[in-house]
């Protein structure tokens, strides 16, 4: 009985520690939706307010910023899909990373099998049109995230392990770009 007890608790405090560190070293993902756009159909790249919006990501999830990115995601680049990756790729660049577009944009589980993969330092920013953000936070494993607003293209949505919730909604709060106001977006 005494052997059997020891065992149960032994195999309980293990696994409360495997729990414990995989939390601690899993990286937390932040999501974005790629920077403004133009309104012209046949324009499919950011317009210059995308452009500036792409010199503050810089700024935002730089080096010395809080966020401490190490991986980089954006859907596969095709002529009319390129926004996303136009909206980090300077910061790909400032941080010495690549910027990962092996999904095509409407592969969310494609992302979700990414990130899951990831066992690199540092936290996951992906950048990725509004329109699937929902669907992707779902097959990372939160059953019913918020809608990302139509109208905003500085809300980041802070997703930790193990990726069953949004934790934080916040602006990237760019000069000239954001306005602050209330985000309108229920958790």
């Amino acid at each position: 009985m005494a052997t059997t007890l020891y065992l149960l608790l032994h195999f309980f405090l293990f696994s409360a520690l495997h729990v414990l560190t995989n939390a601690s070293t899993s990286p937390t993902v932040y999501l974005i939706r790629h920077g403004e756009k133009s309104d012209d159909p046949l324009d499919s790249g950011l317009n210059a307010e995308g452009w500036k919006r792409a010199e503050c990501v810089r700024g935002v999830f730089g080096e010395h910023s809080p966020y401490d990115i190490g991986y980089i995601m954006a859907p596969h680049i095709k002529g009319e899909h390129r926004r996303s990756y136009e909206t980090v790729y300077p910061l790909a660049t400032d941080l010495g990373l690549t910027v990962d577009t092996s999904c095509k944009r409407n592969k969310v589980h494609c992302v979700a099998e990414a990130v899951n993969d990831y066992e690199g330092p540092g936290n996951i920013l992906i950048s990725w049109r509004h329109g699937k953000m929902r669907e992707l936070v779902q097959a990372l494993g939160y059953d019913d995230p918020p809608e990302y607003p139509e109208d905003r293209f500085d809300v980041i949505w802070t997703i930790p392990f193990p990726y069953d919730n949004v934790t934080d909604i916040r602006s990237e709060e760019c000069a000239g770009l954001d306005v602050p106001e209330d985000l309108t977006v229920e958790l």
